[in-house]
């Protein structure tokens, strides 16, 4: 508590329902939170267990069709919001209650300059003159580390990158020193080396004032290390609320349990064992069952679970609980709670897999020469006058790479590295400037138009957004159908019974053959996209960032999906994530890109552990891991990424490289430098001076 020992934030027994057609739905209920001046609580859990619903209560902000049921309270310091009115509440959100979106470009008004947006808000909170409302802005752009802010002050959101648009975000909630700030999910769609970035900034900002934070997220990594205090919610209903030491310490409730245990560490693998996930889905919220809400996916469930609702105990260690077998789950864990109560599930062991471009294990599927796809940029009128020609947009740049039958490759790097370009050249939905592509020692044409169907079957992609990618008028029959008679032939009747096949081995009932994109989760989508993916029995299939928007245990779910269909069918993925921990998880070798070169590429279990290139090393620096006793030292990039049409002379990462030794770095290309068993590191510092230079770092597959 503050110094008066009042608390920022109270709410009890908050329940909150929606209007569907002739009936109020409660989507959450019975919530409670308690928040401190300069205290950060997170809340978590899946999609559809109320989060975004609280938060939005939170802020007093619900929809027309939304109302807090009588009964509840919701007290910021001296104000009972539930009493205010619109007017009353829109005072306290221009200064005092602010909050951060998960879409910053969404928020940011796409046709009004930074600057004016931001200098809007502040006057909003301040009665200020112009120039003063400009010199606290650009102090603010300051304060959140955005570079050249004049610049960025000029310039319209659509111009600026994802971590500066939410910089901006942030900038624009904090500039008027407000007192609770709600984050809903505010670096879900970020790199690695950003999301780093931005939550020291959080932290250090958060430190400064006497502001308190709601931070809501799926990603426990970032919970463990930037949370106080923890509330899981499933279904509308708080299943525990602890310190963050004791909750991945010591999971009280299985629910918690089971999303702790589905994280991928650092270090893990397919090789040795299957991530854990929770079976089932959450109940619908029309037919909340009369006991406890998490009883049919709950491993520890009795008969008294499902006749009577648990009640949220207050224990002794100050969390709260709602289980009746709490007590069960009161003895040391393992170190790594993967083999409690949800089990262990080993996986055959597999074979050594030899680097990607040696070896001799399995034969060449893919063989990728200096790939190039370069942009034409249109010229402006002084180009146009000055018969300039501007330099293009190399956004993939001399590319070799090759991929063996039934092996993963993970592509990892940031945002404008040149990863999803590389794959839709590969995938034929880009025409590339330069270099060649072989499958199975054929040349592959330029555009996807070109191919043969023999090459169409062979390749196919499963792309980040099903939603997107699965049409809304076709079944998920229909969707699955139409690939197994385009590119394999099939009858229409066969295709009707291998459709059905292939949606049980995507642990999908029959009866999800009839329904339509929008009838499904998120989780299904992509499991319907998989499955169509696979249609074709291809030999390569491309996967872009397609778990990146899932809950944990959807994610590991998919993943585990993934590797058994790999097993089965010996397809090959070339799988692309800015999540190290999952491309760890899946792939056999992984390659990183930079600004559309190759910087490193070897074997998995080689990424976490010296040495690394410069660029690995912040990459591998950065990642979240769900533990609240691992500290490492990060290694933060400024968010000054060089484009790709003005590139840096000699090595490209020199300008941002913390290992930077000289001119050499800044005149002359590096080197490709061999560390062993296929290990190759683009850089010009030795390799045993690298790896004695990093040989301080904790490896992160210790961690595990």
């Amino acid at each position: 508590m503050n110094a008066t020992g009042q608390n920022l934030l109270e709410v009890d027994h908050l329940t909150i329902s929606y209007r569907v057609e002739d009936q109020w739905i409660p989507a959450v209920r019975d919530f409670r939170l308690q928040l401190q001046p300069r205290q950060i609580v997170g809340l978590v859990g899946e999609s559809g267990s109320g989060k975004s619903t609280v938060a939005l209560a939170l802020m007093h902000y619900l929809s027309s069709n939304g109302r807090v049921e009588s009964g509840g309270r919701l007290q910021f310091k001296d104000e009972d919001l539930l009493r205010k009115s619109n007017a009353e509440m829109r005072q306290l959100w221009a200064k005092r209650i602010k909050f951060v979106p998960q879409n910053a470009s969404a928020a940011l008004n796409p046709s009004i300059k930074i600057g004016r947006q931001v200098m809007e808000a502040l006057k909003a909170a301040d009665d200020i003159d112009g120039h003063e409302a400009y010199k606290r802005m650009m102090q603010m752009f300051h304060d959140v580390n955005l570079v050249d802010p004049e610049r960025v002050a000029e310039r319209y959101p659509h111009e600026l990158s994802g971590g500066m648009q939410q910089r901006v975000t942030i900038a624009m909630a904090l500039i008027s020193n407000p007192e609770l700030l709600i984050m809903d999910e505010p670096t879900t769609g970020l790199d690695v080396t950003t999301e780093a970035v931005i939550l020291d900034l959080v932290r250090g900002l958060i430190a400064e004032r006497d502001t308190g934070v709601v931070y809501i997220t799926h990603n426990l990594g970032v919970v463990a290390q930037l949370c106080e205090r923890v509330l899981v919610l499933y279904a509308g209903e708080i299943m525990e609320e602890a310190s963050v030491l004791d909750l991945f310490q010591q999971p009280r409730h299985p629910y918690t349990l089971g999303l702790v245990s589905s994280v991928p560490r650092p270090g893990q693998s397919k090789r040795a064992a299957q991530l854990q996930s929770i079976a089932g889905n959450p109940p619908s919220l029309t037919r909340i069952p009369g006991g406890c809400v998490f009883a049919e996916r709950c491993p520890l469930v009795i008969d008294l679970c499902r006749e009577r609702k648990p009640p949220l105990e207050s224990l002794e260690d100050g969390r709260l609980v709602r289980c009746h077998r709490w007590e069960e789950l009161s003895q040391p864990l393992p170190p790594t709670p993967t083999s409690h109560l949800y089990g262990e599930h080993p996986r055959h062991q597999m074979p050594t897999i030899e680097m990607v471009g040696g070896g001799a294990n399995g034969e060449t599927l893919m063989q990728v020469s200096d790939l190039t796809k370069h942009f034409p940029v249109e010229r402006n009128l002084r180009e146009i006058l000055g018969r300039i020609e501007p330099s293009p947009i190399r956004a993939v740049d001399g590319v070799d790479l090759q991929l063996r039958a039934g092996q993963t490759l993970g592509l990892v790097g940031e945002s404008g590295s040149g990863k999803t370009t590389l794959a839709r050249l590969i995938i034929g939905l880009e025409e590339r400037s330069g270099g060649s592509l072989q499958l199975l020692g054929l040349d592959v044409r330029n555009s996807v138009r070109e191919r043969s169907q023999d090459v169409l079957s062979k390749l196919q992609m499963v792309f980040q957004n099903p939603q997107n990618s699965l049409n809304p008028y076709l079944s998920v029959r229909q969707a699955i159908r139409r690939p197994l008679i385009k590119l394999r032939g099939l009858s229409a009747e066969a295709a009707d019974a291998e459709a059905l096949a292939l949606l049980a081995r995507v642990n999908l009932r029959a009866e999800y053959a009839e329904r339509y994109p929008d009838e499904l989760s998120g989780g299904e989508k992509q499991r319907v996209a998989i499955a169509r993916a696979f249609a074709s029995d291809p030999d390569l299939i491309i996967c872009d960032e397609p778990v990146s928007a899932l809950d944990v245990s959807v994610q590991s779910a998919v993943l585990n999906l993934l590797a058994a269909l790999q097993d089965d069918h010996g397809s090959a993925y070339l799988f692309i994530s800015h999540n190290l921990s999952v491309v760890g998880y899946l792939a056999d070798t992984i390659a990183v890109m930079y600004l559309g070169q190759l910087f490193e590429v070897g074997e998995a279990r080689e990424l976490f552990q010296p040495p690394y290139h410069p660029y690995t090393e912040a990459l591998v620096s950065a990642i979240p891991v769900p533990d609240p006793l691992h500290a490492t030292e990060r290694i933060l990039l400024s968010d000054d990424l060089p484009s790709a049409q003005n590139l840096p002379s000699g090595c490209r990462f020199h300008t941002r490289c913390p290992r930077k030794i000289g001119e050499i770095c800044e005149t002359d290309e590096p080197p490709w430098r061999q560390g062993g068993a296929g290990h190759l590191i683009r850089c010009h510092i030795p390799l045993e001076e690298l790896t004695a230079a990093q040989s301080d770092l904790i490896p992160l597959d210790e961690v595990v």
